[in-house]
């Protein structure tokens, strides 16, 4: 482990080349707290272990955390760029600007490359012989003009290899409520059916005159035959069109596609709000939450906004209009335009129809701080302030990341443990790990938990000493909570000295209606307030260690039971096994099912199905 390794700072920062490339700042634990890049690596790491002058107390705080630092050189300081951008998307270390909202944007999919396309939502787009549209602002508004599309123009929405499969089975529910034209059955040709392709692609493209002249001809048409029913269908479909057209009203003379970006800031909460632009006609608007510290300026969090923003979406328009310069401005262009293999153009409008439209997002992030400010607090208060609190209750400062465990052994079955995590009060279900215990038979809670804490670190230990920095172990806690009182609180230290590890752990002590009372650390019970928010958090922490422990346990008294039933009828093996379950669900509808109905069971025999019924209905 390289925390293990003595690492004298001012020796390594001698040896850094004054190259570009990334640099990341560990702390004592291994985790990485800071990422960043630089044009020369010297030049900018030795910055940190200057004069604290002129540094703000978020980087006075951080450099009190490095015990060591790492760095990875490139090529370019674009390549640089990129690799810290992919770098704090996968770690999101704590002293980084950091974008609270994971978003993704949808698109829609024409699989023109298909004789008959089918339009559909798509989550990415990729370089294939499919046409997209978008990206959509939210998934509701692509769902939203789906459902338009199919019922204006009957496309199809199933997935069969057509023409092979023309004519195999019965036209679908959607033929007969007239939402497709049935191509699966050759009731209509190719050529009919790119008709509506074409016009599906009008508007998506944003045509949508034509559609509302032809749904008015038809409701027209309808209405003088007395088919009233039908042209009220028309009528509203009119509605639904009218209605996408109105939520593009802002238009731009330029016809390009363009992101305006602008933001409100107050104290550590920051919003950025973006308008997209496609075509001149804006689409759609959102806003994200910024992790901030008190000292960053506009021009930071924009910077890293921009850089996280675009990291992660697909689609990069050709101008990218902001409220002021950011940092790396040409750099960032660069980036983009390689990235979006056209020139991207990132500018700051003084006056005219863009300072309007900056103007406009910047009191949209206004409008929503400070309509979220007191959700947002509440939510801090709820889980980074709770955990906080923790902190101030047993003596510990600077807790970000807690690890919760369980042991469950109902009924004597064999045991599980759990491991649940949580960062800055909420759960990171991703980090989560189950444990089935191996060296303990029968119901030993103290025995098993210390299978769990040993195996667990163990497999830490060894993936810091190989260097992996993404390992399913790697991240220590800075806090262990364990589901009780004194007894589970020795083995987890037990088994961190002998480990050589020195991680806080404290239990969570429970009264005799077993509700949660207090702390257990250092050898005493800290009294706690029960209405208080650390308390909710600590009972949050401890529902959900016990929760996934019995989740998994259930998991395998389940296939315990299914093997030591199924599996002793004679002629079940797992392929016919997995065959009953997927067709009655559970085993009381096997045991319940007719010999008729069991041998209807995909690879089943009738031999085999009067085996199963003998073995359920023995006298």
């Amino acid at each position: 482990m390289k925390e293990e390794i003595e690492f004298d700072i001012q020796e390594e920062l001698k040896k850094l080349p004054a190259k570009p490339g990334v640099y990341l700042m560990h702390n004592k634990m291994g985790e990485i707290i800071y990422i960043g890049k630089a044009v020369k690596l010297k030049n900018r790491v030795r910055q940190y272990f200057q004069s604290n002058k002129n540094k703000t107390s978020k980087i006075k705080e951080m450099i009190s955390n490095i015990a060591w630092f790492e760095y990875i050189i490139t090529d370019s300081e674009v390549e640089a760029l990129v690799l810290e951008c992919n770098l704090i998307k996968e770690h999101r270390p704590r002293y980084n600007t950091m974008l609270k909202d994971g978003k993704g944007y949808p698109y829609i999919r024409v699989t023109i490359d298909e004789m008959y396309p089918r339009v559909m939502m798509a989550r990415e787009m990729k370089k294939d012989k499919t046409r997209y549209f978008g990206p959509y602002p939210n998934v509701a508004a692509a769902k939203d003009t789906l459902d338009l599309i199919h019922h204006i123009f009957c496309i199809r929405t199933c997935s069969r290899n057509l023409p092979k499969e023309q004519g195999k089975g019965r036209a679908c529910l959607n033929y007969h409520m007239k939402r497709c034209l049935a191509p699966c059955q050759g009731y209509t040709t190719p050529e009919e059916y790119k008709k509506q392709i074409d016009q599906v692609i009008h508007f998506l493209n944003g045509k949508y005159d034509g559609v509302k002249k032809l749904l008015e001809q038809k409701m027209y048409q309808a209405a003088e035959q007395m088919e009233f029913e039908e042209a009220a269908r028309y009528r509203d479909l009119i509605k639904s069109v009218q209605l996408i057209a109105q939520k593009q009203k802002l238009t731009d003379q330029s016809m390009e596609d363009k992101d305006i970006i602008a933001m409100a800031l107050d104290k550590n909460d920051a919003v950025v709000q973006v308008f997209f632009m496609r075509d001149g006609k804006m689409i759609g608007r959102d806003h994200f939450h910024v992790r901030v510290a008190n000292e960053d300026s506009q021009t930071q969090i924009l910077t890293s906004f921009v850089k996280q923003f675009y990291a992660g979406t697909p689609f990069i328009p050709k101008e990218i209009v902001l409220q002021e310069e950011i940092e790396d401005q040409k750099v960032i262009e660069q980036w983009l335009s390689e990235k979006r293999e056209k020139k991207v153009t990132i500018s700051v409008p003084k006056k005219g129809e863009k300072e309007r439209l900056v103007e406009l997002a910047a009191q949209n992030a206004q409008m929503v701080l400070q309509q979220d400010r007191e959700k947002i607090r509440r939510e801090e208060l709820r889980t980074s302030g709770a955990l906080k609190q923790i902190g101030e209750w047993i003596g510990i400062e600077g807790i970000h990341r807690v690890e919760a465990y369980d042991i469950s052994n109902t009924s004597g079955l064999e045991s599980v443990g759990s491991m649940v995590v949580f960062e800055d009060g909420k759960p990171r279900r991703n980090d989560y790990r189950k444990f089935k215990i191996q060296s303990v038979k029968g119901p030993d809670d103290y025995a098993s938990m210390r299978e769990v804490l040993t195996r667990r670190f163990l497999h830490g230990i060894e993936e810091k000493r190989q260097g992996k920095e993404m390992g399913r172990f790697t991240k220590f806690p800075d806090l262990i909570m364990m589901d009780g009182g004194r007894g589970q609180v020795n083995i987890a230290l037990e088994v961190l000295r002998e480990l050589g590890l020195t991680i806080p752990v404290c239990g969570m002590v429970k009264d005799d209606y077993h509700r949660t009372r207090g702390l257990y650390f250092q050898n005493e019970e800290v009294p706690i307030d029960t209405h208080s928010e650390g308390f909710h958090l600590i009972t949050r922490i401890q529902d959900e260690a016990h929760r996934f422990a019995i989740e998994y346990h259930r998991s395998l008294r389940g296939k315990a039971v299914l093997h030591s039933v199924l599996d002793d009828i004679t002629g079940i093996g797992p392929k016919r096994r997995k065959a009953l379950m997927k067709q009655f669900g559970d085993l009381e509808k096997i045991k319940e099912a007719s010999i008729e109905e069991l041998s209807s069971v995909e690879g089943m025999t009738q031999k085999t199905a009067e085996e199963v019924f003998r073995f359920f209905h023995k006298k």
